[in-house]
């Protein structure tokens, strides 16, 4: 059996995915991490962007982080968000009308919350 690690992608107001993972890939302030199983305990602050879990069975799960922190320890990979979404829970036509208005509006931050959510629909 291949070496895996828990994950638990939590956002503020819910459980947003958990299981069993050979790797995730996500944006921290340093820059974007790959964690494996076995890898050195971590903590770190996430940035906005998509984070991607290849799942155990061969799988792959993307979801738009927006902010958060990441924790690693003991192969049990903690992603606590502020907002998480999966990427096939996004609405697209939506995304894409929120980064128009935000561009028309000159809101950077709403405009980044949008690019990121459209990041991780091409992703999936």
């Amino acid at each position: 059996m291949a070496a895996e690690l828990h994950v638990e992608l939590v956002a503020a107001d819910r459980q947003v995915w958990s299981g069993e993972a050979t790797l995730v890939v996500a944006r921290t302030t340093s820059g974007d991490i790959g964690v494996m199983p076995g890898h050195q305990p971590l903590l770190g602050v996430l940035e906005s962007g998509p984070v991607t879990i290849r799942t155990s069975e061969g799988g792959t799960v993307v979801a738009a982080v927006h902010g958060g922190f990441i924790s690693f320890a003991d192969d049990k990979l903690s992603l606590l968000a502020e907002i998480a979404e999966l990427s096939d829970e996004i609405d697209v036509q939506r995304a894409e009308r929120a980064l128009e208005r935000a561009k028309s509006d000159a809101d950077a931050s709403a405009e980044r919350r949008a690019d990121v959510r459209l990041r991780a629909v091409a992703a999936r």
